[in-house]
């Protein structure tokens, strides 16, 4: 493989997505949409790597220092499993977001390995990419309902220490379903774009590099 091979695998340091596996070369697929657009969703994902980050440090921390307190002192954090629990799912969902962002949630279709006419390659992809997009939409809604049903008591239903109230990482799931169809939805558009022969930014980058 030649050097200029291996510096285009390396544009943005992006892995391919279902936008991008026809032409073999990676896209950043924020920068392929309209700015208004592309550059809050970046900045979401900015978002979503400060809770991931934060989320992670915390669990470890928290665990160490049960272990700490709990063998070497005799004691207990209070309530910890409660608050964890919250901050934790909060960051899952969170990296299930950034997931979404590089296509690399775990896909066991077995056609994208048998099929290996271009046009076939694109309807698969389209329709993959539908069904995704429809699925996450709707959970978005089942998460809606649950909350309309949430909010329909007299008191919020809540943790038994702590009172946390479940709403608040029902929430946040939601609203993390809601990023990853917003994604799921970027790369559909750039898939269409590619279908209909429509440049893309990461094409004329790619040209620059050569």
């Amino acid at each position: 493989m030649s050097n200029k091979d291996d510096e285009l695998m390396l544009v943005d340091g992006m892995p391919v997505g279902p936008g991008g596996e026809i032409d073999g070369h990676p896209i950043k697929v924020t920068d392929e949409l309209p700015r208004f657009i592309g550059v809050p969703m970046n900045w979401i994902l900015v978002a979503m790597k400060g809770i991931v980050i934060f989320s992670g440090f915390l669990m470890a921390f928290t665990f160490g220092a049960v272990v700490v307190i709990r063998y070497g002192f005799g004691g207990d954090l209070f309530a910890y499993e409660e608050w964890l629990l919250a901050i934790s799912i909060v960051g899952f969902f969170a990296g299930a977001v950034l997931a979404s962002e590089r296509q690399l949630h775990i896909n066991a279709d077995i056609l994208g390995i048998i099929i290996e006419n271009p046009r076939a390659i694109w309807w698969r992809g389209f329709i993959v990419l539908a069904i995704e997009l429809f699925v996450t939409l709707f959970i978005v809604y089942a998460c809606y309902v649950s909350l309309l049903d949430d909010f329909s008591f007299p008191r919020l239903r809540a943790t038994t220490v702590l009172r946390i109230p479940f709403v608040s990482w029902r929430i946040a799931i939601m609203v993390a379903f809601t990023f990853m169809s917003m994604f799921l939805a970027a790369y559909l558009y750039v898939h269409i774009r590619k279908g209909l022969g429509l440049p893309l930014k990461s094409d004329a980058r790619k040209e620059t590099i050569q």
